[in-house]
């Protein structure tokens, strides 16, 4: 469809943000669901884990080619191809008979996820002013969050009893999502720019594209190369908070719970734990406000923000908690015995404290990534750029994912459980602190490569 009025558009960002969440609710599904999945595998459990790991960084090499390609070519038959790929990925997991052939699923499913993210990016930053990309681009963050919440309580609940069952469910919603990319706008390359936006109007057309020769000059912009590497000691962070849900829920056996109800009790407190990440939308706001007044604001606001919550992790992995759930007991119910626990258990209620904050102060640099992406960056080059930064974010978290498993186990020697993974999560939470002075040089360079990109863009406005 290539209607353009404000409805359309609407609906258009509306839908590129929520199947941004797609990737990430894959992401969350898996490890709640890693001890049933192993058990009915007949495999160990670390090779579930493996799996987790792998496609991280099969879904971000993928990527920088779907984002390559996107950067040359129509965005739109590429989502829906990628989202397709990924429902088959997901429906091949939910029917795998042994293990070679779920990891081979959740492989060519991961391939597919590569698009839905980079390509997605590219269309939304030209949908977006600068003005409001830190406060759009903070829903864009914020759904992927709230994919990884949804995907963490789609496993630990719908999948206690069955863990096919949610994969299942999710491949039905790559299959809706391919219908609703059918009836999203056109976006015209650059149309949300102000220095283009004269010449778009009287039938320009913004028809530069990305070509090889390009990839050392975006490599050569020094902000680029700070948001890019920084992705790798954040996501390392990252990466080790999918073992959040393990965290509670050995916390839960080790006060006598069975396995079915430990792991659907750490499924909800994670995901409880993690609401700070709504507070995004603040982060973006603050991003937009400060940048308005100094081009180094939004690296600031996600320097301060990423440094600044460090303390409130330590708290909330070595506070302990006591849980009072009925055994054996429904999803429903321990649900709504582990909700009424965060008033009824001060412990329980100081932990949520702490994560709100710690999570609230960490996801201000999610919407503050890509809209400075967008802003050092042409229109042409924001998509690779994005898959590029998103790579390095991928192998961080496979890193951050897999070496944390392997330090419980090593700590498993030193501290019974489920002390052995507060100390290996703390330990991991120390990779924030290079990624926030790295957002700090970031905020050195980003006024004049923001300033060159200007420049360019008034430049080729005179020429369309």
């Amino acid at each position: 469809m290539t209607s353009g009025n404000a409805a359309h558009r609407l609906y258009s960002v509306v839908v590129f943000v929520l199947l941004a969440s797609l990737d990430n609710v894959a992401i969350g599904l898996v490890p709640p669901l890693y001890g049933s999945i192993a058990t009915d595998l007949g495999v160990g459990t670390g090779l579930i884990g493996l799996v987790t790991a792998v496609t991280f960084l099969v879904s971000a090499v993928a990527a920088v080619a779907w984002a390559y390609v996107g950067d040359r070519s129509n965005r739109k038959p590429l989502l829906m191809a990628g989202t397709l790929l990924w429902a088959v990925g997901t429906a091949g997991s939910a029917f795998a008979p042994n293990y070679p052939t779920f990891l081979g699923a959740q492989l060519v499913g991961a391939v597919g996820l590569g698009a839905v993210g980079s390509v997605g990016f590219s269309v939304v930053t030209d949908l977006i002013s600068p003005r409001r990309r830190g406060l759009v681009m903070s829903f864009w963050g914020l759904s992927q969050g709230i994919g990884t919440l949804a995907g963490t309580l789609l496993g630990g609940l719908l999948g206690s009893a069955d863990w096919r069952r949610p994969f299942l469910l999710l491949t039905g919603v790559g299959l809706a999502a391919t219908v609703a990319y059918l009836l999203t706008y056109d976006i015209r390359r650059g149309g949300s720019e102000p220095e283009l936006a004269g010449a778009l109007a009287t039938g320009g057309e913004y028809d530069y594209r990305i070509s090889r020769g390009d990839l050392p000059r975006i490599l050569y912009r020094r902000t680029n190369r700070w948001l890019i590497l920084q992705g790798l000691t954040a996501q390392a962070a990252f990466g080790s908070l999918v073992w959040l849900p393990v965290l509670f829920a050995e916390r839960a056996q080790q006060q006598g719970y069975s396995t079915g109800t430990a792991t659907m009790v750490g499924s909800v407190f994670a995901t409880l734990f993690q609401l700070g990440g709504v507070f995004s939308i603040v982060g973006g706001l603050v991003g937009d406000a400060l940048q308005r007044r100094t081009l180094r604001g939004r690296a600031l606001v996600a320097s301060v923000g990423i440094l600044a919550a460090v303390p409130f992790y330590l708290v909330l992995f070595f506070v302990p908690i006591r849980i009072d759930v009925p055994d054996g007991a429904g999803a429903g119910q321990v649900t709504g015995a582990v909700l009424a626990s965060v008033v009824t258990e001060p412990t329980v209620g100081f932990s949520l404290l702490a994560a709100v904050l710690a999570l609230a102060l960490t996801s201000a640099n999610s919407p503050n990534w890509f809209a400075l992406i967008a802003d050092v960056n042409p229109p042409e080059h924001r998509g690779t750029v994005y898959s590029l930064g998103n790579l390095v974010n991928g192998v961080g978290r496979a890193a951050g994912n897999g070496l944390v498993g392997l330090a419980f186990t090593r700590l498993g020697g030193l501290f019974p459980p489920p002390l052995n993974f507060a100390v290996g999560l703390a330990a991991f939470q120390l990779f924030f602190l290079p990624t926030g002075i790295m957002y700090w040089l970031a905020s050195r360079t980003a006024p004049r490569d923001i300033t060159d990109v200007h420049d360019l863009l008034h430049a080729r406005a005179q020429n369309l």
